[in-house]
């Protein structure tokens, strides 16, 4: 019983949110909301202070959040150690990755090499992969990343080059490259803040002193190719993105060379887990097929 109080407990701190750490666990709120109860009741402790339809942690919520951080990584490290000990790779893994496009492939290998190890996925920018990684909702990141960081460890698979996009009807869509100036009076369409896609294109056009007018922030690539194909603007997308579109012409930039590194990343800490190293594995020693994507021309 105290296992699963603390198992809800630590979601629901870790998420901010009941809905979201209800989702996570499979769990329903009201559910969730009585083992929390429970567990301050028997403690004579206040975890929470519920301030309108939010939930903050008491300091003494705080302090119990770090434990519990500590206790469920002894947890996995114990699963781990016994569903390996005949030899075989079992569990879950968590993934989090920028899109599906890069992951999908890998997961249909990982799949046939370990059939006893179940996956869950979910999709964000650059910085939301990183945030689940460092907040531990995910084991794995597949993320663009531009620089490294002292606390992940993991492996490059890939480089892509940052391209734009018009509709077919736009005066460019005869074309096969740009150069990086004439976007400067252009409208264009942009990712969300925390997009590495975003951030090498901004800064590509800082150095240049080139100063489009972004008419429209969307969350998604999913959304960025809808809005361009309907005419509002210029798209900027990574090429491990672009799929076959007649609404769509993709162009090269042809004198700035942005790209980023796509990389499979854990926590350091996170090593010694079956399930991530058998991935991390995995992506080292495929990730020369996956090296070079969708060759562009780079000739105006």
């Amino acid at each position: 019983m105290l296992n699963t109080q603390l198992r809800s407990f630590h979601a629901v701190a870790r998420e901010g949110s009941v809905t979201k750490a209800s989702r996570i666990l499979n769990v329903s709120q009201p559910t969730l909301t009585t083992q929390i109860k429970q567990l301050e009741i028997h403690y004579k402790l206040e975890l929470f202070r519920r301030i309108g339809k939010r939930l903050e942690l008491t300091d003494l919520g705080h302090q119990l959040l770090l434990v519990t951080q500590r206790y469920f990584e002894v947890e996995a490290e114990v699963s781990g150690f016994l569903e390996t000990a005949h030899g075989t790779v079992r569990g879950h893994v968590r993934i989090a990755a920028i899109g599906p496009f890069p992951i999908m492939k890998f997961l249909s290998r990982f799949h046939e090499s370990y059939p006893d190890v179940t996956v869950s996925i979910e999709l964000g920018n650059s910085d939301s992969v990183l945030s689940s990684l460092r907040e531990q909702r995910a084991d794995i990141g597949i993320v663009s990343r531009t620089k490294a960081s002292s606390d992940l460890a993991g492996t490059r698979f890939g480089k892509q080059n940052v391209v734009v996009f018009v509709p077919s009807s736009h005066p460019w869509s005869q074309r096969e490259c740009i150069r990086l100036a004439e976007l400067g009076d252009q409208n264009m369409i942009m990712r969300e803040e925390g997009s590495t896609t975003r951030r090498v294109m901004e800064k590509a056009l800082n150095e240049q002193n080139v100063k489009p007018n972004v008419v429209m922030e969307v969350g998604s690539r999913e959304a960025v190719w809808e809005a361009v194909a309907e005419g509002l603007g210029i798209g900027v997308v990574s090429e491990i993105s672009i799929r076959p579109d007649p609404r769509i012409r993709v162009l090269t930039i042809s004198d700035s060379a942005i790209e980023t590194d796509i990389e499979a990343l854990c926590l350091k800490k996170s090593l010694h887990i079956p399930t991530v190293g058998a991935f991390l594995e995995l992506v080292t020693s495929t990730k020369v097929e996956f090296l070079g994507f969708s060759k562009l021309a780079d000739q105006c």
